[in-house]
């Protein structure tokens, strides 16, 4: 049924069928047997399964897919073995993707059995297998055995497309939570990713407490920053901005990414006025009963917050992939976050009095208890201007008037954010706050004095302009 629903060819549905329970560990090829092992399983697969495509009389090739990194080793390379054999110690070249050779040693030669790595002698055509010996090696390098081998074709890794800054939290709250915190602790960490993560860049700004980070999307970055959180590590990271190009002419290129989703025809409507206004162009769309599959041209930024609106859109029902296209001329102006934000102008424990009476000024973010300092984002402002607000502000206490009248304040549910919404969400001049316990939205600039002196200096940059 599932492979009807997927519109599968008859080529493709003409396959063996298995009867299979991972709980009770057999596999059957007709339910009328008693078999209780899984050979059944195994030996359908052998039959079925090609081998892979080897050839071991001639030279050692090997094409590096993926990477992991070891204190005591340094970089892995992973693999498949396209021909000949490889044995440890033997000398070995790496063709750089420049067609650079640097000549090395292979160090160290990992099998796989089941999730554990083990230590082998030699391999050969065929095998899958991780070697140490070259620290600069990448996925889509080559490794052989003398340098006249030509180096395996393969196809270039994306280029990054956004950009994100990552910078120390320097806010009242910061330490609170975690224990790495400094610019040295994210340096490392960040230089650490990259030895894996090769579509990762970074690069440090004129501030010291600031790293530029650029990638393939910000679902690619917010994983990062979700792992740091796990591993003690606070930051502050800026919303997602696209990495711009110049052609000779010196026009703006912006990247234009392929765009696959695949809905259901009823919120075909709505996801269609959602790409227009984002500037997508419709390449392909395809029914298939009560499904369509649509194929755009998008620029990245339009990508930006479009998985959220297709999640909400098709409760969950939408799916969608996409892969870099292009350099293309700047599509114009996307409208970005309509509404500005209710800021804090005080520190302390935000009151239920306080948040009964901004709510009436937009969605609160934060609820009765919660931790607030000058600059945070307390909630959403049903107009498109920022309002300092005083979240913390107790109700006066009088002769006439006790601590507990007030007691049946409701307060709307407050708007609560995963980090990757939280991500599409924040404007230009803002940060999400991340440590191991808290997501919190805040100003770049804490103060609000500095922030209307710093819009001010802008205003006068763009006229003078």
């Amino acid at each position: 049924d599932l492979f009807v629903s997927l519109h599968a060819t008859d080529e493709q549905l003409d396959f063996p069928f298995v009867y299979t329970s991972a709980k009770e560990g057999y596999a059957r090829l007709d339910l009328k047997d008693n078999t209780d092992s899984m050979e059944p399983l195994f030996g359908t697969i052998v039959k079925h399964v090609p081998p892979p495509r080897a050839f071991a009389s001639e030279g050692f090739q090997l094409l590096v897919a993926n990477l992991d990194y070891s204190d005591y080793l340094g970089r892995i390379a992973f693999g498949k073995i396209y021909s000949g054999k490889i044995t440890m110690g033997q000398p070995a070249v790496c063709i750089h993707g420049n067609g650079t050779k640097v000549n090395g040693k292979i160090t160290m030669i990992y099998h796989f059995e089941g999730l554990k790595r083990i230590e082998v002698q030699e391999a050969h055509a065929g095998d899958i297998v991780g070697v140490t010996g070259f620290e600069e090696v990448f996925i889509g390098e080559s490794i052989v055995d003398n340098p006249e081998r030509p180096a395996l074709p393969h196809k270039p890794i994306d280029p990054p497309t956004i950009q994100m800054e990552f910078a120390v939290n320097d806010g009242p709250l910061g330490g609170n939570d975690g224990k790495l915190v400094t610019a040295r602790h994210l340096w490392e960490r960040l230089v650490k990713e990259t030895r894996t993560n090769v579509a990762l860049r970074i690069e440090q700004t004129n501030d010291p407490k600031i790293f530029a980070v650029s990638g393939r999307g910000e679902m690619q970055i917010a994983i990062l920053v979700e792992q740091m959180r796990r591993e003690g590590y606070e930051v502050l990271v800026s919303r997602p901005e696209v990495l711009w190009k110049k052609d000779a002419a010196g026009n703006l290129l912006e990247p234009i990414e392929k765009l696959f989703l695949e809905i259901p025809q009823e919120h075909m409507g709505p996801i269609m006025e959602n790409l227009a206004f984002r500037k997508a162009e419709i390449t392909h769309m395809d029914h298939h009963n009560d499904q369509v599959t649509i194929e755009a041209l998008i620029p990245m930024r339009g990508l930006i917050g479009f998985e959220t609106d297709l999640m909400n859109t098709t409760r969950g029902l939408g799916v969608m992939s996409h892969l870099f296209h292009e350099y293309g001329p700047d599509r114009g102006e996307i409208a970005a976050r309509k509404n500005g934000s209710l800021v804090s102008m005080e520190d302390g424990e935000a009151m239920a009095y306080a948040l009964n009476m901004i709510q009436e000024r937009g969605r609160l973010m934060v609820e009765p208890g919660d931790r607030i300092y000058k600059g945070m984002v307390v909630g959403e402002n049903a107009r498109d201007n920022d309002i300092p607000v005083n979240p913390c502000k107790a109700k006066k206490l009088t002769n006439m008037r006790s601590q507990g009248d007030g007691k049946g304040i409701q307060l709307n549910p407050p708007l609560k954010l995963s980090l990757e919404r939280a991500l599409e969400y924040i404007g230009p001049d803002e940060y999400v706050e991340a440590t191991p316990k808290n997501l919190r939205l805040r100003k770049k600039i804490l103060d609000e004095t500095q922030r209307k002196r710093a819009a001010q200096h802008r205003a006068m940059k763009v006229v003078a302009y």
